[in-house]
């Protein structure tokens, strides 16, 4: 029996139709369909949703029909009404919609497997520590937490109680970038000497959690120029040596009086690869990479965005001098949801691991003591040696 409870505040609209969206920001409008999963029960992991923000309600919960083997199960969130009508948009009972202080009464539902986390930075943690005492496997949204300490304690949570814990790093199921790193792996444009990438969109909400430090714990770097080092590591499968970095905020801004709006950085990887980033909340939206070889290019424009990624690879020894590589899409939420309920179902480490979420929150410290300093920082007696993952997964990339 759930206990009674007083919910808490909404600050989302909630519309009076089944068929309109609920809206949690003001920029928010994308529709919300009605779903009913008819695949087979037995071969999926059910999911516990929680939080039912914007990135939920447009993104994830709609991908999770083109899951195969994931589905479901329950939904959390602080406000009753939210759960209510999200509930009855995709089919969920009562039962299994849960305020954030019914939480730990998940463990009694044997449909959960799992718990997909999707709140403020600073609330993973709290949230993934929970769910180990309930004994269910985590999916936590990145960055993995506000600090590196936070991590560890996360890591450890989930290794005492035998669960899993995978930080959803979504580029890293994309068909795009591991066909660029598929080309770096074969030097398909020689030997890589250098990679310039930057993620920046316009973004005046000072409001919003993510302009709060104490719940975002940064700003730019933590929220989308994190997408650019972790999307490094992966490409170039190595770890960063020094970090140079430079961070600026407006001061009559008055979006900027906690977090930073903008960080350029500098890291610098085996082999003399240097890899040049930034990161801004007061730009035009621009998400792109430029990988340059000793024997062509290879330039990725919205490499992180949900869809639209376009690839253009020069290799002038080749006599190919520009060429469009087109590569049929997935649901990127869909791909990285799936992996991790074939890693619970073969009981298999996860590729993006709580270390790799850890690893970067060890760097992003470095960059932020290093903007602090104007000094380089170097990482090689800060980071491990190797990091516990499991195997790469396999993404098909059909060229249309």
């Amino acid at each position: 029996m759930k206990k009674n409870t007083t919910p808490h505040q909404s600050q989302a609209f909630i519309p009076a139709g089944i068929d309109e969206p609920i809206l949690l920001e003001s920029n928010s409008s994308s529709k919300v369909e009605t779903m009913h999963l008819n695949y087979p029960e037995n071969a999926k992991i059910g999911y516990a949703i929680v939080g039912l923000g914007h990135l939920t309600l447009n993104q994830i919960l709609p991908a999770m029909k083109e899951c195969k083997k994931s589905k479901i199960s329950a939904l959390v969130s602080g406000s009753l009404e939210k759960l209510r009508k999200t509930g009855e948009m995709y089919d969920i009972p009562e039962s299994a919609q849960y305020l954030y202080e019914e939480f730990e009464q998940i463990s009694e539902n044997k449909n959960i497997d799992a718990v997909f986390i999707v709140l403020p930075n600073s609330k993973h943690k709290e949230f993934t520590l929970r769910s180990a005492i309930a004994k269910k496997h985590v999916l936590c949204e990145k960055p993995m937490a506000i600090n590196s300490q936070e991590c560890q304690e996360m890591i450890d949570a989930c290794k005492a109680a035998a669960v899993k814990l995978m930080i959803a790093y979504r580029i890293q199921y994309e068909p795009y970038n591991h066909y660029v790193r598929q080309e770096i792996e074969e030097h398909s444009i020689g030997t890589v000497k250098f990679i310039q990438t930057h993620n920046g969109q316009p973004s005046h909400q000072p409001e919003h959690w993510r302009y709060i430090k104490d719940l975002a714990g940064g700003g730019a770097l933590f929220d989308i120029g994190i997408y650019c080092l972790n999307t490094m590591r992966f490409l170039l499968d190595s770890e960063p040596l020094e970090v140079y970095a430079h961070q600026y905020s407006n001061p009559l801004d008055p979006s900027f009086q906690e977090i930073e709006e903008m960080v350029n950085w500098q890291m610098k990887f085996p082999d003399d690869i240097i890899v040049q980033c930034s990161t801004s909340y007061q730009i035009h939206t621009s998400r792109k990479y430029e990988i340059y070889g000793d024997g062509g290019w290879m330039i990725l424009d919205d490499a992180y965005s949900y869809e639209g990624q376009k690839l253009i690879i020069s290799k002038p020894e080749e006599n190919l001098l520009k060429k469009e590589i087109k590569i049929s899409p997935v649901n990127q939420f869909t791909q990285e949801i799936d992996y991790f309920s074939e890693c619970i179902l073969n009981d298999t480490e996860p590729y993006t691991s709580g270390e790799v979420g850890l690893q970067d929150l060890m760097i992003m410290e470095a960059i932020y003591e290093s903007a602090q300093t104007n000094e380089p920082i170097s990482l090689s007696h800060r980071l491990p040696k190797s990091i516990k993952r499991g195997n790469k997964p396999e993404i098909k990339l059909q060229e249309k």
